[in-house]
């Protein structure tokens, strides 16, 4: 479902997360994200990060507060809907998290799948995307003979094949060359301005300042501030030229 421009995404409204019994890793969140917008999530390790990111690609619900995502009460979600939202989420998990017994082409190719994409199609689209990051003679290849940075660029690719509606990604390029970095950095920009909202985790201020057009949240002690003016208003930016179609991403 198509958001108007100007309607949020997500939308956090006092949120707090703790694990057990112990003290809240996350307090007080407050934030909203808007369709098509780049943002950035920083700050030192045991800030929270990782555990914000749960909560917005629904692996953790909160401890309290509001959370509303695509215009419906995530918190409250039955069950039984919980699949179609994640469909409308990319992730790039930090363990990438790849199905041990696929070949890097199933493991890109399994969103198509599951959304009910011909065969026709994605043999296409996954083999162009495998491609571009450099994966192309590795396709056949299952996870366990892949370095870490290969099995993160397979991560990467199965989390963008679908042209989610927003993409988070957990410190994506911590396993690549710095080369490599700026490319996918590079495919995440063109899957942004195609309206995927993208979401990306990271420590490396160098990857940050590759996208002068991003916002900033950066997380200190488990509370957000806004260096950026990121999280309660919506973006403004000038107009960007069209962004040319994108290897391996069905739907454009």
């Amino acid at each position: 479902m198509t958001q108007p421009a100007d309607a949020e995404i997500v939308q956090f409204d006092n949120v707090g997360l703790r694990y057990g019994t112990g003290k809240e890793v996350l307090t007080d969140i407050s934030f909203t994200l808007y369709p098509g917008s780049f943002y950035f999530l920083t700050g030192a390790s045991g800030a929270g990060k990782t555990s914000l990111l749960k909560l917005l690609y629904l692996a953790q619900r909160p401890s309290r507060g509001l959370i509303r995502m695509f215009g419906t009460d995530a918190i409250t979600l039955p069950r039984n809907r919980l699949p179609g939202f994640r469909r409308r989420l990319g992730v790039v998990f930090q363990d990438f998290r790849l199905v041990p017994h696929l070949s890097a082409f199933d493991n890109v190719a399994l969103p198509l799948r599951v959304a009910g994409v011909s065969e026709r199609e994605i043999a296409g689209a996954v083999t162009d995307m495998l491609d571009w990051v450099g994966l192309g003679d590795r396709q056949h290849a299952r996870p366990a003979t892949l370095s870490g940075g290969e099995q993160q660029r397979v991560a990467i690719a199965r989390a963008v094949i679908g042209r989610p509606d927003m993409l988070v990604a957990d410190e994506p390029t911590g396993n690549v060359d710095p080369d490599m970095a700026v490319k996918l950095l590079r495919l995440f920009e063109a899957l942004n301005r195609l309206g995927t909202t993208v979401v990306v985790a990271t420590h490396d201020i160098h990857l940050i300042r590759q996208v002068p057009e991003s916002l900033i949240m950066r997380l200190d002690k488990g509370r957000l501030s806004d260096p950026t003016g990121a999280l309660r208003y919506p973006p403004r930016r000038a107009a960007r030229p069209a962004s040319p179609p994108l290897p391996g991403i069905v739907g454009q």
